[in-house]
């Protein structure tokens, strides 16, 4: 039985949930700036939109990104040590990106470094990362859905950047997506056939492997994962209240 189906960029950004949080973020750009790092440029949909708005825009990302964007560097740099001054930018851009990183405090660390005067974050909110798990077909262990090592309320995220008030926060789109413990087991034992894979380009977390999604499961994987995605179901219809599925924070340097 083969189960999933690849995401391409297009559709992802057409999705009105992906629009939502990307006009979010674009109102919350603070104006009267100058320079802005956007720290985990991925495809560079962010800094594209800030280089209209910005005299300064500098990209990086864990690998160089491969975009070009006339007047943008685009340069590889670990985000738990970056390779700029103190106080280097009037701005830092960071969205969907410290959920993936292990030593988030750090990483943390280093934005504020950065930053001179605000710092932007988006990330999922209070995000259950037993959901949508994946097997890693090298390893065999399981990682977390969407590589989301981390899992983010208002309140850590007020205590990873403690030298910044919070100028403004937003809530953003609504999701009563759940999962259980009953049904997260399955789904392990299952080999976790509907987890996010290498159509989104994840690695494992444990290992570094591509993720690959699974093929021709069997019809005993195929009942219990099954089984757990009715179990998801019903428990979100009948019994999850829904919550925002992103928080979007703007940081202002305290001093």
């Amino acid at each position: 039985m083969v189960v999933g189906a690849q995401i391409t960029d297009e559709a992802f950004r057409s999705h009105a949930r992906e629009q939502a949080r990307t006009a979010d973020l674009a109102n919350l750009l603070p104006g009267g700036r100058d320079s802005v790092l956007d720290a985990g440029a991925k495809d560079g949909h962010f800094s594209r939109l800030m280089a209209g708005r910005y005299r300064h825009v500098t990209a990086i990302d864990l690998e160089r990104p491969s975009f070009r964007i006339p007047g943008v560097p685009a340069l590889q740099a670990d985000i738990c040590r970056l390779p700029f001054a103190d106080a280097s930018f009037d701005f830092v851009f960071c969205a969907e990106v410290i959920e993936h990183i292990p030593d988030v405090a750090q990483a943390c660390r280093e934005l504020a470094r950065v930053a001179r005067h605000e710092l932007l974050i988006g990330v999922p909110f209070q995000q259950d990362t037993r959901l949508f798990r994946t097997t890693c077909s090298a390893c065999g262990r399981h990682n977390p859905g969407w590589g989301h090592v981390q899992s983010f309320t208002e309140q850590r995220l007020r205590e990873l950047f403690p030298g910044f008030r919070v100028a403004t926060r937003t809530l953003v789109w609504s999701t009563s997506e759940a999962t259980n413990a009953l049904s997260a087991a399955l789904m392990d034992l299952a080999g976790n056939p509907k987890g996010i894979y290498s159509d989104t380009g994840f690695t494992c977390t444990h290992c570094g492997a591509k993720l690959v999604r699974p093929r021709n499961i069997g019809p005993w994987r195929w009942i219990l994962s099954t089984f757990a995605h009715v179990l998801n179901r019903l428990q979100t219809r009948l019994l999850t209240r829904a919550k925002p599925q992103w928080i979007h924070i703007v940081f202002s340097r305290a001093d």
